[in-house]
């Protein structure tokens, strides 16, 4: 994924996660789905167009779409209303998604993006279960999730990576560091917080 697409990945994911929390109205979080989702449809479109028939940069390409199409869907919930249960079904597809390319990463020799695409598996899995399985008491957690993972998934990397500062950082160990941080993070906030069902809006 190109940096300044995960960037905005970050963004939004921050953005989504603030929503679920209630910190934000929801519906004004549309506008920036809509941006960021078409972001991640006619970006991996153009790579693909211009890939001149090679696998690699396709599968590269492929990623993206997953995002772009979550985002779009996003917008669409919170500007129609929908009851978000066929976006929750998407997510668990998405989810199932990331873990392949979690292993294609990590088969590459990519062990820091190994790492991030388990980290948004996980995320999109809290997805399907709020909204197709209709989890409610999930909904403040899985923001707290998606407002971190903006940050740790997206803009941290991004930066990195703009920077040169990630050929710096050993890979190995930045993807243990991260991985650590996942489990301890997203484990001690689930006995945490607050899980009572509560409304939730058809998004994420």
């Amino acid at each position: 994924m190109g940096a300044v697409g995960l960037l905005y990945v970050g963004a939004i994911l921050f953005l989504n996660g603030t929503m679920l929390l209630g910190w934000i109205d929801a519906k004004s979080a549309a506008p920036l789905n809509i941006f960021v989702g078409l972001l991640q449809v006619v970006t991996p479109t153009y790579l693909i167009i211009n890939a001149d028939g090679d696998m690699t940069q396709i599968l590269g390409a492929s990623g993206l779409y997953l995002f772009g199409f979550t985002y779009l869907y996003v917008a669409c919930n919170l500007m129609w209303d929908l009851d978000g249960s066929g976006l929750g079904m998407f997510s668990l597809f998405v989810a199932i998604a990331a873990v392949v390319f979690s292993i294609i990463s990590f088969d590459a020799g990519d062990p820091v993006f190994g790492v991030i695409w388990l980290y948004w598996a996980y995320l999109w899995l809290l997805f399907f279960y709020l909204l197709a399985r209709k989890r409610d008491g999930i909904g403040k957690y899985t923001g707290a999730v998606a407002a971190i993972e903006g940050f740790v998934t997206g803009a941290l990397p991004a930066f990195l990576i703009l920077t040169g500062r990630i050929n710096d950082i050993s890979a190995n160990t930045f993807a243990i560091v991260l991985a650590v941080f996942g489990v301890v993070v997203f484990g001690a906030l689930y006995f945490k917080m607050d899980k009572s069902a509560a409304p939730v809006e058809a998004s994420v």
